[in-house]
């Protein structure tokens, strides 16, 4: 069933991806980007590989910080509910057939969507700086994120409250659903919500580069938007962890400007390189 699951997934997101580029990106950039992609690979690796590496961590911790939690990390499901109450409530008091396939979508084809088209956005810029900041970005998401679930026991409303009262409507209407969320998370990884945490860096994200991709923006903030309510509409976060998602995307955000650039190894050696050709030049 999990492998049917990722082919219709992978199929909807090449679908979505292919509309996509010829609709914000164009064929001229794209073009260009294709012929230029090898030099653009080369100035971008580092922070490719920082990404890569910090996924890697991620999906090994998985099997082991679920442990490591239980001895270390501070329970605050009570507390949660305790602040927060019955907020989410109000979501399914809203609920219908068509709101709950819209969200239920939202959550995971547009979600996986909303990640992986900005990344080819970027790369089809001439200057990599965007690019950079991006890939830091989700980096920072995701490892502080892992610290973040290692220290914060949380059980999202679906396993606390009755359910009469927040039911798992993503599961119940597409029960297939809970083989892939179940390869990515555990029941106590909600606070903070990544998936607000990452929408909302790429919102950010599309924001700085409206000028470049003025459709993408509109579209990024609405979907953005949506996966975050998504979220306390299917009963998987508290409205305290989406608060938290947004709080670490703007940090996140926030901290990839500060050090793409700093700590680049591309710009480094590339300037380095550039400063021994100036001093041979004079030399001559």
């Amino acid at each position: 069933m999990l492998a049917e699951v990722l082919i219709q997934l992978a199929v909807v997101t090449v679908v979505l991806l292919l509309v996509s580029v010829a609709v914000f990106i164009g064929r001229e950039h794209f073009a260009r980007a294709l012929a230029e992609w090898r030099s653009r690979l080369r100035r971008t690796a580092p922070v490719i590989a920082v990404l890569l590496i910090v996924l890697l961590i991620n999906r090994v911790a998985r099997q082991t910080a679920p442990a490591i939690s239980r001895e270390i990390g501070i329970h605050l499901t009570a507390t949660f509910y305790n602040i927060e109450g019955e907020f989410i409530l109000l979501f399914q008091s809203i609920a219908t057939p068509e709101l709950t396939a819209y969200f239920s979508m939202i959550y995971v084809y547009g979600y996986t969507f909303l990640l992986i088209f900005p990344v080819i956005a970027y790369f089809t810029l001439s200057d990599t700086r965007i690019f950079r900041r991006l890939l830091t970005a989700y980096a920072l998401n995701y490892a502080i994120g892992l610290v973040l679930y290692i220290l914060v026991i949380a059980y999202g409303p679906r396993n606390v409250m009755p359910a009469e009262l927040a039911p798992t409507m993503l599961y119940d209407t597409n029960p297939q659903y809970q083989y892939l969320t179940r390869e990515v998370n555990t029941n106590t990884n909600v606070f903070p919500s990544l998936h607000t945490s990452l929408s909302a860096t790429v919102a950010t994200f599309a924001a700085m580069t409206r000028s470049a991709f003025p459709k993408w923006f509109p579209v990024a903030v609405v979907l953005a938007a949506s996966v975050a309510i998504s979220t306390m509409y299917l009963g998987i976060h508290w409205g305290i962890d989406v608060t938290a998602g947004l709080l670490l995307a703007a940090l996140c955000v926030r901290l990839s400007d500060r050090l793409v650039g700093r700590w680049s190894l591309s710009e480094r050696f590339g300037n380095r390189y550039q400063r021994l050709r100036d001093r041979d030049r004079d030399h001559d």
